[in-house]
């Protein structure tokens, strides 16, 4: 993904009030909606409700929790990033106005459902999720049909795969199978991570160029190919045993070859002093608690003496959680017309996202912390969104009198070429067109 709108645009006249500038474009609302939901969910779930729900009666709270992280809190994330990267790519005016706040409409009644575990409506909030999720699938199909462009073709799949596994969890909850909705919301999980390794994969390359050299006339960074592709296509991979019923020995192989594809990425970090910059960071972070995490659900299978939650932990707060807030700091910047280049109370977000990981799955390795670690586990990621919602918020919401919808990439025939290996603009493509 490069991180910003591209090219000339369209001006399109603003009425005034922060609800209008939020719906210019998908991530200045769905990134905030994901935020707060982050920031909110787990200390309900884990400081009010107790680890309960109020209104779950079948379904497992616990399901319920993963449901809602999954589906929820990173729905919206995967929202935000789509309807923003997506027209980016193939040079179309992004989604605004009615169709955003429709979007977010559909993904809020899910919420309500899910927030309360409210069993009874369970089918409201599933076909909610449902529409949503259909909706952004027929998105990208209908840019990429119409645009005759194979650049989204890879998230399409990715989404359909998405699409196949939460609808099979919804029916798991309204069935009463919960066998299927607990296999089914792992699954959902790994694809997640197949979409997080897809889109580190765009987005790396474009922003370690423009750190590199921030005038944007030379492209430094010109990762290996083969790193691309590799760790969704192996995330795949595993996900297809699952489904065929592979042996858990087998499984756990398949995932931790997914998971050392995923740490095989922290090697393109690796470009001299410039790696101690906090996006740098936190994008090759992502990878690195993304395939730890699969390593260890993968050990699980082959007998370790830790629970598989351990494992899913770590692959889902630390490189999901990880990847999704460099995501938000980076997009958060670049599209908002500001160079790269975190403050320190987004840093220290970053920093306690990492910290919640390890207060939520060291105690499953016998280190004992002080206090009730889920209580700090949740205090910590919590505490991390609402810092990124403090910083990032003025800048989102406010946006002049106009703003300029992007429309026709810059030519490029002055400038040297990006890595064919990537299909994807590279740095000199960050530029972000400003209202004026």
């Amino acid at each position: 993904m490069s991180c910003g709108p591209v090219g000339h645009g369209t001006v399109m006249e603003l009425k005034p009030g922060w609800w209008n500038v939020l719906s210019t474009e998908g991530f200045r609302l769905f990134f905030p909606l994901s935020a707060i939901y982050v920031v909110l969910w787990p200390l309900l779930w884990v400081l009010m409700f107790d680890f309960d729900l109020p209104m779950a009666r079948e379904v497992p709270p616990q399901l319920w929790h993963a449901h809602e992280m999954l589906v929820g809190a990173f729905g919206a994330a995967l929202i935000g990033f789509l309807t923003t990267a997506a027209p980016e790519w193939t040079d179309t005016p992004p989604l605004h106005g009615r169709k955003l706040w429709g979007l977010a409409g559909l993904w809020a009644t899910g919420r309500i459902v899910g927030l309360f575990g409210w069993d009874s409506l369970g089918p409201i909030g599933a076909f909610a999720d449902f529409s949503w999720q259909v909706l952004l699938l027929c998105y990208l199909f209908q840019l990429s049909w119409r645009q005759r462009t194979d650049r989204l073709i890879a998230f399409i799949g990715w989404l359909a795969i998405l699409l196949g596994c939460v609808s099979a969890t919804q029916m798991g909850f309204l069935t009463g199978d919960i066998v299927l909705a607990t296999k089914s919301i792992h699954l959902a999980g790994f694809a997640y991570l197949g979409l997080l390794g897809l889109a580190l994969g765009r987005i790396t390359v474009p922003v370690t160029n423009l750190i590199l050299d921030p005038s944007e006339k030379t492209s430094p960074f010109r990762p290996h190919p083969g790193r691309l592709n590799l760790a969704p296509g192996l995330v795949l991979v595993a996900i297809a045993g699952d489904i065929f019923g592979l042996s858990p020995a087998v499984s756990g192989f398949l995932l931790i070859a997914a998971g050392a594809a995923f740490m095989d990425r922290i090697a393109e970090a690796f470009i001299g002093r410039a790696v101690f910059r906090s996006e740098i960071l936190m994008l090759a972070g992502a990878s690195a608690f993304a395939g730890i995490g699969l390593v260890l659900t993968g050990c699980y299978r082959l007998g370790a003496p830790w629970a598989e939650t351990t494992g899913l932990h770590a692959a889902f707060l630390g490189g999901l959680g990880l990847g999704v807030y460099a995501v938000f700091c980076i997009a958060g910047k670049l599209h908002t017309g500001n160079a790269l280049g975190q403050s320190l109370t987004v840093r220290l977000g970053a920093v306690a996202l990492v910290f919640s990981m390890f207060a939520r799955i060291t105690p499953d390795f016998g280190f004992e912390l002080p206090g009730p670690f889920h209580g700090i586990a949740v205090s910590l990621w919590s505490l991390a969104f609402l810092a990124w919602i403090i910083d990032f918020w003025p800048s989102l919401s406010r946006l002049g009198n106009q703003a300029v919808l992007p429309t026709v990439s810059p030519t490029n025939k002055d400038r040297e070429p990006a890595s064919e290996a990537s299909h994807e603009p590279d740095s000199r493509s960050l530029r972000t067109v400003r209202s004026k």
